[in-house]
């Protein structure tokens, strides 16, 4: 039976059902009355909103970092403490965050104010670590948008020595392995020179920062361009370059793949890929790292996620949709770690060293090894091009997804002032142009060293599993417990998702966090790039000052809001763990007796016309 009445309702989860500007409740004005005020903007179809998410999560956190961590630490040995992190953490995370997006429809700091005002702090500390990120990210496709525009020849730059940037000690091993030459200690091959002396042409340390390349700073001028045109109408113009962006890499990487394991040598690569050195267990770095792949490729406590999910229609199954996503990602992660090992096995073979001697450990490895298969294969210039436009394909959906996350937090605290007119696109040029400067100064002759320190301490890492320990805390423990949450679930979706999720909310996830969280602190160990080069106290000072940049937020905003709320101490608390009283469930358990009343005296509509009303036509199933 249907039973259609028309009632009064205040504006509830900032998204309306009947054309109702979300903002309507800041502002009490309905949007027929106010057109200049835009609307918040929707997914047009769920497949948008896959694919968007899933050009998020799978990027170069997939081919450029994972294979990189695995080499790193030990090979296979990597995968345990991954899988544990994948259950225990990764999902969990990952639908926490998307849930409370669809249920709040809003971005990633006001959904934490609706939710629990007293964590207001998480938003703003998922928004420091983004603005880190937005810098330093795509610098990644300013490499790869370099090596492309040098695949247009009939011979790759770095396949061959003879270069004006090239040293003596350059070789062509694949020359020499048919001869009875002596091969050079100190020999280096011209794919690793073409890298460091005419990419990076890097300098002895952070402190010779030398001169700007001007030719990275095109690059990284066109990569923002790109960006900016991607995401400036907001999920209109996102959902659909992401038809493009999500798929095209997947058809690389298999090819990729093939072409890697049929070389000589590779299955020495991959045993080293399988096989794990248990000892490496006892280093926390190997645990951090495990933890921090899961939350950088997951793009979890970014706020991502939740801006992604604030698009969504309220009843989508996004518990299906995140099951879905994340088994996808991890898989795509192990099967480009294949397509990289194999390749660094076959350069083991090819110099005749141990595949730990083949490459430095570095972001550079992917600059390395892929090109290097590349150039063993025919027609690589053509390869390469492929290989290159996937590159930028999977960093670019990444980097424009996060911008767009960003600028929906901004634009939900301040509807008023930035969804008039061309406000927003504005606000987007502005947040391109400003990052776009700050990262020109990783693009000089020292910018690497600062590279470093960004990835290593602004975007990962401790911050992220520091944001991770307060979102399960405030959702599993202080948001009325974990049950509320999922019954918020339950009227969304239409049934409650696994009780695993519940405990992992309420105890492992927060534990488990946390302990890797202490561990680090206990044994922490100085950053070294290419695990040579030590920086100097300042660099690392400037490391910890971004990495604290975020995470005293928390804190900071615990003590701000108990400062200036009113009331003795237990009535400041009561008042900023009650959620926002247009929060509210608005599914088939909406009447129900079960569902929970935020609270009751703020929900009723009062005639002083504090709460803004609309006329809406309600059906009930």
């Amino acid at each position: 039976n249907v039973m259609t009445a028309e009632k009064t309702i205040p504006v509830i989860n900032g998204k309306p059902d009947e054309g109702m500007d979300p903002e309507a409740s800041n502002t009490n004005l309905v949007r027929s009355n106010d057109k200049k005020v835009n609307e918040r903007g929707h997914w047009n179809n769920k497949t948008e909103f896959v694919l968007s998410v899933a050009g998020e999560i799978i990027g170069l956190g997939n081919v450029w970092r994972f294979p990189y961590l695995c080499y790193k630490n030990g090979g296979g040995a990597f995968l345990v403490p991954y899988v544990i992190f994948f259950i225990c953490c990764g999902i969990p995370v990952f639908f926490l965050e998307t849930a409370l997006g669809q249920f709040t429809s809003e971005g990633g700091i006001t959904c934490w104010r609706k939710v629990c005002p007293l964590f207001e702090g998480i938003g703003y500390a998922t928004q420091v670590i983004e603005a880190h990120l937005n810098v330093y990210y795509i610098i990644i496709l300013a490499w790869a948008i370099f090596y492309l525009f040098n695949c247009f020849t009939t011979d790759l730059p770095w396949a061959s020595c003879g270069h004006e940037w090239n040293t003596e000690n350059c070789m062509e091993f694949q020359k020499l392995n048919s001869s009875n030459c002596t091969v050079n200690p100190n020999a280096t091959s011209p794919v690793i020179e073409f890298w460091e002396r005419r990419v990076l042409s890097i300098s002895s340390g952070i402190d010779h920062i030398g001169n700007l390349r001007w030719e990275l700073a095109l690059c990284l001028l066109l990569a923002w361009f790109i960006c900016y045109f991607c995401i400036w109408k907001g999920p209109k113009s996102t959902g659909k370059v992401v038809y493009v962006t999500a798929t095209f890499p997947y058809v690389m990487l298999m090819i990729l793949l093939i072409r890697g394991v049929t070389l000589p040598g590779a299955s020495e690569g991959i045993k080293f890929y399988l096989y794990p050195d248990i000892s490496r267990l006892s280093d926390p770095q190997v645990w951090v790292d495990a933890g921090t792949q899961i939350f950088f490729s997951y793009a979890i406590c970014l706020g991502c996620l939740t801006a992604l999910g604030s698009y969504n229609s309220y009843n989508n199954n996004c518990y299906r949709d995140c099951i879905m996503l994340c088994c996808l990602n991890s898989g795509t992660s192990f099967v480009a770690g294949f397509a990289i090992f194999s390749v660094l096995g076959f350069m083991a073979y090819e110099q005749n060293v141990p595949i730990e001697a083949v490459a430095e450990s570095g972001p550079g490895l992917a600059f390395i090894a892929y090109p290097k298969a590349v150039t063993m294969m025919p027609l690589s210039p053509l390869w390469a091009t492929l290989f290159f436009t996937m590159l930028i394909f999977l960093g670019l959906d990444s980097q424009f997804v996060c911008v767009e996350s960003l600028v929906t937090a901004v634009a939900d605290m301040y509807p008023n002032m930035f969804r008039r007119g061309h406000r927003r696109e504005l606000l987007i040029l502005a947040l391109s142009v400003v990052s776009y400067f700050i990262g020109l100064i990783m693009l000089t002759e020292g910018g690497m060293y600062i590279f470093q320190l960004f990835d290593s301490y602004a975007a990962s890492g401790m911050c992220l599993l520091f944001v991770a320990i307060f979102e399960s805390i405030c959702i599993g423990w202080v948001y009325a417990g974990s049950d509320r949450f999922y019954q918020n679930i339950e009227d969304m979706i239409g049934y409650k998702p696994v009780f695993f999720i519940k405990w992992c909310w309420m105890f492992l996830t927060p534990g488990i966090c946390a302990g890797i969280f202490l561990f680090f602190l206990i044994k922490y160990k100085p950053l070294k790039y290419n695990n040579v080069y030590v920086y100097p106290d300042w660099g690392y000072g400037i490391g910890w000052m971004m990495a604290l940049s975020s995470m005293v937020c928390i804190p900071l905003g615990i003590i701000f809001k108990l400062w200036t709320t009113e009331g003795t101490f237990s009535e400041k608390i009561k008042k900023l763990t009650t959620p926002s009283s247009d929060l509210r469930m608005r599914g088939k358990l909406s009447g129900s007796s079960l569902s929970y009343a935020v609270n009751d005296c703020d929900a009723k509509l009062k005639g002083d016309g504090n709460i803004s009303t609309i006329t809406e036509k309600e059906t009930h199933f």
